[in-house]
This record gives C-alpha cells, sequence and structure tokens, in this order.
C-alpha cells in the first residue's frame, strides 16, 4: 500500500470540504425554494417566505468557501448537486416517487460533478 504524501491529504481534505459545502449549499437553496413555495403556493405565509428568502442568501455564501477559486466550475457542478438534491429533497418533503429516468438524470448529473470538481488537473 502507498503511503499517504502531505499533498493526497490536504487532496482528500480539500474534497471532503467541497463535498460537505456542496450538500450544505443544496439544503439551503432547495430549503430556501421549497419554503417560499411552501409560503406562497401552499398559502403558510411571509414567515415561511422571509426564512426561505435568509436561506436563499446563506446559499450565496457557501459556495464562497469552496477550496476551488474558479466560480464557474463551482457553479457548474453545483448544477449537478442541485439537480440530486432536488429529486432527494422532493422524496423526503413532499413524497416525490422519481421514476427511473429522474434517478438515471440525477446519476449522471453527479458523474458530472465528479469529472468537473475531483478530476487531477494540471498544475
Amino acid at each position: 500500500m502507498a503511503a499517504c504524501t502531505r499533498g493526497s491529504v490536504e487532496d482528500m481534505h480539500d474534497t471532503a470540504r467541497s463535498v460537505l459545502l456542496f450538500i450544505a449549499a443544496a439544503v439551503l437553496e432547495i430549503g430556501g425554494a421549497w419554503l417560499i413555495w411552501q409560503g406562497v403556493r401552499e398559502h403558510r405565509g411571509f414567515a415561511w417566505v422571509g426564512l426561505g428568502i435568509v436561506a436563499l442568501a446563506g446559499y450565496g455564501f457557501v459556495a464562497t468557501f469552496q477550496p476551488d477559486p474558479n466560480f464557474g466550475r463551482i457553479l457548474a457542478a453545483y448544477g449537478g448537486v442541485f439537480v440530486a438534491g432536488s429529486l432527494l429533497w422532493g422524496v423526503v418533503a413532499d413524497g416525490f416517487l422519481p421514476d427511473r429516468y429522474d434517478l438515471i438524470g440525477a446519476a449522471v448529473c453527479l458523474v458530472g460533478v465528479g469529472v468537473i470538481m475531483f478530476v487531477p488537473r494540471p498544475a
């Protein structure tokens, strides 16, 4: 078994951090949009809308903590997380049952996230 080098440990740390930040971003963005939807479409009131706006603002800040400095890359990769996360949110919060095409599409998106974010690039 190969020994871990300082660089590979830092890479693993950055990868774990990036994944956790993508999850946090998904919870804030999808949750914020869902709260606004509940406030408006389900007539739950302006408090729900206000909480949704706060969550969406939080989402805007989370991306800035990603280890990669490239805005376009981060947001492009996050798009795939958003697709999969939205389906999962629908299952948990609304009882939505995705069909096989939803699941295949989400898997393709997550593979794209992996390629965009985690394929080694020359320094």
